[in-house]
């Protein structure tokens, strides 16, 4: 891992043999931590990289003031969860623990706490914590999103609690049990114990099944984003698994590359490509959008980088905007400042942010952060089967795609015209 890192993580341990007013107990536990990723390998993964010099920070604030180490000890935690892996969630966990100790008068340690523990799953004692920040919270202002989800957590927990009621015996049981457990461990139970009720009762002419079906929505919907709309979308409709399925449903779509050489021959409208993309349904487009297009009904973007909230806005007019990747809350962030009023009428909701790995989903590992975003979009759009054609243009072209990519949809494909420009999966 480098002299570098071999450094920190000696001195982390050497810190944890002195005390002081961040609590040797923590630093051995970011010795651990720094122990472990030593042992994995290469570090390529930049929120790792942060964390580390988070922790770097923290082990060297121990010999400064006592408001600097509080607020290193702050900002590790916050690096932690922003990292967003379970030994990340646990490390944050401890660092909030000590936060709340040594200052249980501070807003901010209390505020990663519910943090923290709500990315552990453990919600009813996020609330608690939540709630302790805002009794410390002076600037109602500041609270806005703290409230809203102090108010989102309860409402999660109604949801499960009145499910339950609708569920027999133990299943009623396990299902209100599952409001402390991991997100996609609550989505995939909740979802199966729909089905098995449906399946018992005879499908949706039973009422309890129909108000088990509309709270298991409501819980999915809450989990996946806050409660209330946000106002910075501009008025744009959120829109789920569902909604995105009624809007190509019987319809032709075509999903455009943005190679140079398609972008330049769609500038005539009425060239072979120009009216190729504009006879279908459902014009699809990824990411950077070229200046000729005329039209695009799907916009989809993948977040990358350290910052993606510090991207170009997405001022392009589009039916729909799909934003893929990141954790939950840079993902917030980013629709928040990227994002045009009017530019859309429609934004995916958290619940489409990783089709490909999300269980709910289509549940696949091993395609990687890399993945090019036409190609998370096309699995999506051919896993949700409602297109009446899904077809590729341009992507015959060198570069659209990656290999294993390329590979897939050479498998899959039903036509592919001579010049490479149109492959029809359907």
């Amino acid at each position: 891992m480098g002299q570098t890192f071999t450094g920190l993580l000696k001195a982390a341990r050497a810190r944890s043999g002195q005390g002081g007013a961040v609590s040797a107990e923590v630093l051995r536990l970011c010795g651990d931590y720094l122990a472990g990723l030593a042992v994995s390998g290469p570090l390529d993964d930049t929120g790792r990289t942060r964390l580390v010099a988070a922790i770097g920070t923290l082990t060297t604030a121990c010999g400064t003031d006592g408001d600097e180490r509080f607020d290193a000890l702050l900002r590790t935690g916050r690096r932690a969860l922003e990292t967003g892996g379970e030994t990340e969630t646990r490390l944050a966990l401890d660092l909030a623990a000590e936060a709340t100790a040594l200052r249980s008068g501070s807003k901010g340690a209390w505020r990663l706490r519910g943090s923290a523990l709500e990315a552990a799953g453990r919600r009813d004692e996020a609330v608690r914590a939540y709630e302790r920040h805002l009794e410390l919270q002076r600037n109602p202002a500041a609270a806005e999103d703290i409230v809203r989800r102090v108010a989102v957590l309860k409402e999660l927990r109604a949801c499960l609690d009145e499910a339950a009621g609708l569920l027999p015996g133990e299943d009623g049981a396990g299902l209100r049990a599952l409001h402390d457990a991991p997100a996609g461990q609550v989505r995939t139970a909740f979802a199966e114990a729909v089905r098995l009720r449906t399946v018992r009762s005879g499908g949706l002419a039973d009422p309890a099944v129909r108000r088990l079906t509309t709270l298991y929505a409501a819980h999915r919907r809450l989990l996946d984003r806050d409660r209330m709309a946000d106002p910075l979308l501009g008025g744009a409709e959120p829109v789920g698994v569902p909604a995105l399925r009624r809007l190509i449903a019987g319809r032709s779509v075509c999903l455009v590359a943005g190679a140079a050489r398609v972008a330049d021959e769609e500038r005539d409208p009425d060239g072979p490509i120009g009216r190729l993309v504009g006879g279908y349904d459902v014009v699809v487009r990824c990411d950077t959008l070229p200046p000729a297009a005329r039209r695009t009904d799907l916009h989809a973007v993948t977040l990358r980088g350290d910052t993606p909230w510090a991207g170009p806005a997405w001022d392009r007019p589009a039916g729909t905007r799909l934003v893929l990747g990141g954790p939950l809350p840079l993902w917030r962030r980013s629709l928040r400042a990227r994002l045009v009023a009017g530019a859309q009428d429609r934004v995916g909701d958290a619940s489409l942010r990783h089709p490909l790995d999300d269980p709910a989903l289509l549940g696949e590992d091993g395609w990687g952060p890399g993945t090019a975003t036409a190609f998370t979009v096309l699995r999506l759009l051919d896993f949700l089967d409602a297109a009446d054609r899904l077809d590729l243009i341009g992507f015959g072209l060198p570069g659209q795609l990656r290999p294993r990519e390329r590979e897939w949809v050479g498998a899959r494909a039903v036509h592919e015209d001579e010049t490479g420009m149109r492959t029809a999966l359907r």
